[in-house]
């Protein structure tokens, strides 16, 4: 999907890309923003505390870092938004920069889905979409495990470019 073009790495997405690049995005920052809750284990996922063992140091550091975190997460959600092409789809130019920020927005956006998927390490992402599928292939989970897949997919060919 992504290809290194001199100091940018380019991508074509289609219109559908497109829609659901978008709506992951656009979820991240409602989540950082209007559903900030930090009893809801997706907000634990991307912003784990630094001291599991203390509560008190933990707390005490989320006090002064959480604010940028967030911010920042924000910013590397709204650098995706800023460049994704019209609803018809079409190219993405990323210089280094942008580059950096869409590979982390990608990675906040499949925490959070895994989180909410209930997908661990060692989970065997093709058995669990195919044991969806079986169970009813129409389903949002089939759909919504279908995207964290895609968003894998599109994270491990950024870093490609990236490094190329």
């Amino acid at each position: 999907m992504f290809r290194r073009d001199g100091e940018h790495c380019v991508a074509r997405f289609a219109a559908d890309e497109v829609k659901v690049l978008r709506k992951v995005a656009n979820e991240v920052v409602g989540l950082l923003t209007d559903g900030f809750d930090r009893d809801d284990p997706v907000v634990g996922r991307l912003f784990p505390d630094v001291y599991p063992d203390d509560a008190a140091e933990s707390s005490q550091f989320r006090q002064y870092t959480e604010g940028d975190l967030k911010t920042a997460k924000i910013d590397q959600a709204g650098a995706m938004l800023a460049v994704l092409p019209g609803d018809a789809g079409g190219e993405v130019r990323l210089d280094p920069e942008s580059a950096e920020a869409w590979l982390r927005a990608l990675n906040d956006a499949r925490l959070a889905m895994g989180i909410r998927l209930d997908i661990e390490d060692g989970t065997d992402l093709e058995d669990e979409l195919d044991e969806a599928v079986l169970r009813d292939p129409t389903s949002s989970r089939v759909f919504q495990l279908s995207v964290y897949a895609y968003l894998g997919y599109l994270q491990e060919s950024l870093l490609n470019a990236m490094l190329d």
